[in-house]
């Protein structure tokens, strides 16, 4: 919930889907796309994007691109204009580099020596400045303030060892992995492929599913390949779980099926820098990470909250609904009854009414109605996925002690944000964080709780890897892929260099 009302979010999703069989193909591709980012619109609200492709020799190129929600960017007749493709990458964003305006859309396209590519991209570079000092140095302009853009620009160059006659796009992906060592996952469509490629630390999520026919969804008949950032996607277009893209792995994906290329290593001694927010906060719950559930992670979170942090209480509850999960898990580690005491109002958004003074006092009370029968009288104890900044609990917990609740603890299952993220989160800054001011040293006093205390680090990542340890057990792989974590905004270790070291350093002075 506090997530939702501080600004932090993801920086965007990627999509992409390529019809098998012949082609012409009577897969609606233009629909699968669509249907594909409406699942990934958590991601990314600003703009959403499309490009398809007839995956000729000398492919055709169809675009839409529009501001906003998936809804509004792609009306029918945008719809109409790209159902000829028989391939097509799209995009949702939420920016953390380049403003929020429609050159920055994605996904991008560019003219090559070879042909147009189209790229989109989840992440942010943690070495964007010396890479765009390098591309214009080549005499390439950049338009936009977007990382995108500049990876775009990246592939588009010739390795030196490349032959002028036949471009090797394995080649010109590992050249890009070798200059930028994280943060992105990558689709690029190059006449009838799309390349699938995620960094060597494997810090942005990308999973690959396959498209069957409605009617036999337990057999192994394929009508396309769909690849995403989150594998909640595939249900809604009649997908089924594949696999995910491997850290520092290329995956060739076309008419004739999924390849594995190529996996370009980490340095010697690092581990894999999978966001750990992932589980806590951006995925959907029904979404799949390294062989688990995240909603079974969250419920985990909850269990482990309850082991570290009790509490004696009647009623275990939480602020709609991210934290539901964890919630359930706290009450079954606890033995407590589980009760809604909110009800949120769906309805009341942003632009919905401009608020006088009375009104924007009421604040919460216009977002949540009180479930008093559940509470009055009692003690609750609500969790949260996070405490950022502080003052979107305060007046919830207001709101619980003027409708009975005799006490309100709360209970975080995360570690406090301490730091900011350069890898494709939109984090407040240093200054702006909670656990940062010195407020925190009696956060319950200051948010007007009984009592605050957050699931620690330690914790957290137990909960997110006792999974990863069961599904490797079963394999009976547990040698073979090594298990690692990006926990830099709660520790300050950050898994590379950062271009923007110095304005780490700085943040630690205040």
């Amino acid at each position: 919930m506090e997530f939702e009302e501080s600004g932090i979010g993801e920086e965007c999703g990627v999509f992409g889907c390529v019809a098998a069989g012949e082609w012409p193909t009577q897969l609606e591709v233009a629909q699968v796309l669509t249907l594909g980012l409406v699942a990934l619109q958590h991601r990314g609200q600003e703009s959403a994007g499309i490009v398809t492709s007839d995956g000729a020799s000398t492919p055709t190129y169809t675009s839409h691109k529009g501001m906003g929600l998936v809804s509004s960017a792609f009306p029918p007749e945008a719809l109409l204009k790209l159902r000829y493709g028989n391939l097509g990458i799209c995009h949702t964003r939420y920016s953390t580099t380049g403003f929020s305006e429609l050159q920055n859309c994605q996904p991008f396209v560019v003219d090559t020596l070879h042909g147009k590519i189209a790229v989109a991209h989840n992440g942010e570079l943690v070495n964007s400045r010396a890479l765009r000092k390098k591309v214009m140095r080549h005499g390439v302009g950049l338009s936009t303030g977007s990382d995108s853009e500049l990876i775009t620009q990246l592939l588009a160059l010739t390795p030196p060892m490349e032959e002028l006659d036949t471009p090797d796009w394995v080649a010109r992906i590992k050249n890009l992995m070798t200059e930028t060592p994280t943060s992105y996952s990558l689709l690029v469509m190059f006449k009838d492929v799309i390349y699938a490629v995620r960094d060597p630390y494997g810090n942005r999520p990308l999973s690959i599913g396959r498209v069957v026919p409605i009617s036999k969804l337990h057999k192994e008949d394929t009508e396309g390949w769909v690849v995403s950032s989150e594998s909640c996607s595939f249900q809604s277009i009649g997908a089924k779980y594949y696999r995910e893209v491997l850290p520092g792995e290329i995956v060739q994906i076309s008419k004739h099926g999924v390849q594995s290329l190529s996996v370009v290593p980490r340095p010697e001694g690092d581990l894999p820098a999978f966001c750990i927010f992932e589980y806590v906060y951006f995925a959907r719950p029904d979404s799949i990470f390294e062989g688990q559930m995240v909603y079974t992670v969250r419920q985990r979170c909850g269990r482990q909250l309850a082991i570290e942090a009790p509490t004696d209480v009647d009623v275990v509850s939480t602020v709609p609904e991210s934290a539901t999960p964890a919630a359930l898990g706290y009450a079954q580690q606890s033995g407590l009854p589980y009760m809604e005491v909110l009800c949120k109002n769906r309805y009341v958004g942003r632009t919905f009414i401009q608020p006088n003074t009375r009104l924007r006092q009421l604040g919460v009370a216009k977002k949540f109605g009180v479930l008093t029968d559940n509470f009055a009288g009692k003690r609750v104890v609500l969790i949260d996925d996070s405490i950022v900044r502080g003052n979107t609990i305060s007046p919830i917990i207001k709101l619980l002690r003027e409708a009975g609740a005799t006490e309100v603890h709360i209970r975080v299952a995360s570690p406090p944000i301490k730091f900011p993220c350069y890898m494709g989160i939109n984090i407040p800054t240093k200054e702006e964080l909670i656990a940062n001011k010195p407020q925190f040293k009696d956060i319950a006093g200051y948010i007007g709780a009984d009592s605050v205390k957050y699931l620690t680090v330690e914790g957290l990542v137990s909960a997110v890897q006792e999974g990863i340890a069961s599904v490797q057990e079963k394999e009976d792989n547990m040698s073979s892929n090594k298990v690692g974590h990006c926990t830099a905004c709660l520790t300050g270790k950050y898994p590379v260099e950062l271009e923007c070291r110095w304005m780490v350093i700085i943040g630690a002075l205040f």
